[in-house]
């Protein structure tokens, strides 16, 4: 297996195995955190499409290079995401990218001297309910070179840098800030540091959307500093979830030593629900490097970057109680991976029920997949990459499904040769079949509370309705509609009705008391 310098970047070399889950875990980027706390089948009249796979853009390095996050889609219906490396300064860059594949460079990073906003981001966006972009980078900032930011940026461009890690003695306030924020319902975020804190082995953080920050868990506070029972080096949460806390994974730690899953309350009590490398030889898994997602049924699902049956990483399902079940171990015998290896994402659960996904190598060619796998583990390989010059190479970050119902992603390299060596990387769909659905955003509220309703050809909408029941709204573009929560609603899904056809948002909308 041959592995590319964008995939391990310019910091180090691969000394066998071991150091994949170094390399996955410190550096590669994962995705972000989906926060579903249901999903709903999308039944419309409107023609589902064939499956088919597009590169919608490659990067030159002018305009960013290596993306190793995931995009997001916003209100306007278009995608924004980071690049880790390019830009005018080299260190990254936001974008804003068309579904028909015309990008804008909204930013790049290290424009100011001592790169104090910031660079190299290796998370995605988040669109908050003010309307601006929230994210990470895991380097820079005010007080050195491998630090980390908080920052908030406007849809047009305008940066502010919110949180400089490492303003505290020692790092105690945690340092490289590798994964995505989540946004709880009272405005504030959510996130955590891949080292620093009190024990060096990682945080979970608070901040407002003014830029305070509160720590609210030190990772490897149980038997320090080679134990760390509790975990060290997090990397995702995810928030929205039926209990009202945060879920995440943790790299490295636990009991077993090969990372762990854990449930943390707003206030920052922490539970470890399960240590992976319990079984023999690691065969439940290993390096669980991204996020969960929740299903209807109230499970967790999630990859790990390494172990299994195979050691090329698994797929599995974890119950509110931490019963683990794997789904999934792929197979890299030599020669051949056709299933993909390396599954260093996290999943997407889309309309069809499914959950969708990347591996980071893998493939004929050896240079990643995308697969769906269902919720009791049939996986089916829905495209492999071919490299550079072709169709992109190493997709390091979760798939995102967008309104239209195609799916979106990132690949860290591949893509035409110029400016870096492998390819700049790339963005592409996949249609895979599946129909336009509505996103509502947030996802609960209460009576009488302006929603945001995000779609496609959304023009000339002749009605809204929350779980049947009729809403006043106001179509603002193609791509958004805003409604009030209607009086005597329940909690169910949100209904638009356009002239050809009725779409359904992808989740049942909450109503609070």
């Amino acid at each position: 297996m041959t592995y590319t310098t964008a995939t391990i970047h310019e910091r180090g070399r691969i000394k066998g195995r071991g150091e994949v889950r170094k390399i996955l875990g410190r550096f590669g980027t994962m995705a972000g955190i989906t926060a579903s706390a249901a999903m709903l089948v999308a039944a419309s009249g409107i023609p589902a499409q064939a499956q088919t796979f597009t590169t919608l853009y490659s990067f030159d390095s002018t305009d960013g290079a290596n993306p190793r996050a995931g995009v997001v889609q916003a209100t306007d219906g278009n995608l924004d995401g980071t690049t880790a490396s390019g830009g005018a300064a080299g260190s990254g860059t936001v974008f804003k990218l068309t579904l028909s594949g015309t990008l804008t460079t909204l930013y790049s990073f290290c424009s100011q001297s001592g790169c104090t906003d910031g660079g190299q981001p290796y998370a995605p966006l988040i669109h908050a309910t003010d309307g601006n972009f929230y994210g990470t980078t895991e380097y820079g900032g005010a007080n050195g070179p491998y630090d980390g930011t908080v920052f908030r940026i406007t849809p047009t461009g305008t940066l502010n840098t919110l949180y400089s890690f490492c303003s505290q003695s020692g790092c105690a306030d945690g340092e490289q800030p590798a994964g995505a924020l989540v946004q709880v319902g009272n405005g504030n975020f959510y996130g955590a540091t891949f080292g620093g804190g009190a024990n060096g082995g990682g945080t979970i953080f608070k901040i407002t959307p003014s830029g305070t920050l509160t720590t609210l868990y030190n990772f490897c506070s149980e038997d320090p500093p080679y134990g760390c029972t509790d975990g060290w080096h997090p990397r995702s949460l995810l928030g929205a979830t039926t209990d009202g806390n945060l879920y995440g994974t943790t790299s490295a730690g636990g009991a077993g030593s090969g990372g762990t899953i854990f449930k943390i309350t707003p206030s920052g009590a922490l539970t470890t629900l399960y240590s992976f490398c319990s079984e023999s030889s690691c065969a439940d898994g290993e390096d669980p490097n991204a996020g969960l997602v929740q299903a209807t049924d109230g499970n967790f699902y999630g990859t790990t970057a390494l172990g299994g049956a195979a050691g090329g990483g698994t797929v599995f399902k974890l119950t509110p109680s931490g019963t683990l079940t794997t789904l999934y171990s792929f197979v890299c015998a030599p020669g051949s991976c056709a299933d993909g290896e390396f599954p260093g994402a996290g999943l997407v659960l889309a309309t069809d029920g499914n959950l969708y996904g990347t591996t980071n190598y893998g493939g004929p060619a050896g240079w990643g997949t995308v697969f769906r796998i269902t919720p009791t583990g049939t996986l089916t390989t829905l495209h492999r990459f071919a490299g550079y010059p072709a169709d992109g190479a190493n997709p390091e970050a979760a798939l995102v499904q967008a309104t239209n119902g195609k799916f979106y992603g990132t690949t860290a390299a591949g893509g035409p040769l110029g400016a870096c060596t492998n390819g700049c990387g790339t963005v592409f769909s996949l249609a895979a079949g599946l129909g336009p659905f509505v996103e509502i955003q947030p996802t609960c509220g209460k009576v009488g509370q302006p929603i945001k309703i995000v779609g496609t050809n959304l023009t000339g909408a002749a009605g809204v309705t929350f779980a049947g029941m009729p809403a006043v709204f106001t179509v603002v573009s193609s791509a958004l509609i805003k409604a009030i929560v209607p009086v005597g609603a329940a909690s169910g899904a949100v209904q638009v009705t356009l002239r050809n056809g009725t779409l359904f948002s992808n989740v049942p909308f909450r109503v609070l008391p």
